[in-house]
């Protein structure tokens, strides 16, 4: 039977699920596994990341958040507007935060928040490598975020970056976490575009309109219709 995690993604979970097959009969995302997220820009990629990190903290799954695009205070107003508070999950360290985007002075280094830069992926997974062994240590679950590996891609060499892509999934899985990783289509060369593709195991596109599960383990294709509101993204049944 395949263990699946709720995603937090309104519809999402009634797409993945199955009544003919008992182990898709609870939808959700497989447990244990890396998902794609990839698209354009502008879809909701990131969205969809905050409703599956905020779900998460409501389920005791604490969440390890690299975010490369955007600060942590954009962040924190983002998930505030979208009604996801996280300054209980921030305190209680159950919500731990790797900025790699700008850093933020105002913010002091600690077990919950740590700067890095897109142009240092060695700090980077130094820090994301510190934070899975703190989380797991007392969390048999948790998840993990990468939004977006596409600037580190940018600011780096493509196949320096999927070989640390190949460390962070391998140390995140080994720990027991399930990882989302957010993807810009077409910022990278394809050959290193296919690669990246490779490593997940599960492969879901968004486009502005359509989600798409191109892969995912231990079920077919499928798609909905989908858009965007004020509390998140909502998929179509």
């Amino acid at each position: 039977m395949i263990v699946r995690i709720t995603s937090g993604i309104t519809g999402l979970d009634e797409l993945t699920s199955s009544g003919d097959d008992l182990s898709l009969s609870l939808g959700g995302i497989p447990e244990n596994t890396v998902t794609l997220l990839y698209g354009p820009g502008g879809v909701g990629k990131s969205i969809f990341c905050y409703g599956f990190t905020y779900h998460g903290l409501t389920q005791d799954e604490p969440c390890l958040y690299l975010t490369t695009d955007l600060g942590i205070r954009d962040i924190y107003q983002n998930m505030a507007d979208m009604g996801f508070e996280i300054d209980g999950y921030l305190k209680n360290e159950m919500l731990r935060v790797v900025d790699a985007a700008e850093g933020d002075a105002e913010f002091e280094e600690s077990n919950v928040y740590q700067s890095s830069s897109v142009k240092n992926p060695t700090d980077i997974m130094v820090k994301i490598s510190r934070g899975v062994n703190s989380i797991s240590e007392n969390n048999s679950r948790f998840r993990s975020v990468i939004d977006s590996v596409t600037a580190i891609i940018e600011s780096n060499d493509e196949m320096l970056i999927v070989r640390v892509l190949k460390t962070y999934i391998l140390r995140v899985k080994e720990a027991g976490g399930t990882a989302m990783i957010t993807y810009t289509e077409g910022s990278a060369d394809p050959r290193t575009e296919t690669l990246i593709k490779s490593m997940a195991d599960n492969i879901v596109k968004l486009d502005g309109e359509t989600i798409i599960i191109e892969a995912m383990k231990g079920m077919g294709k499928k798609e909905a219709s989908y858009h965007i509101t004020k509390d998140g993204i909502i998929i179509n049944k």
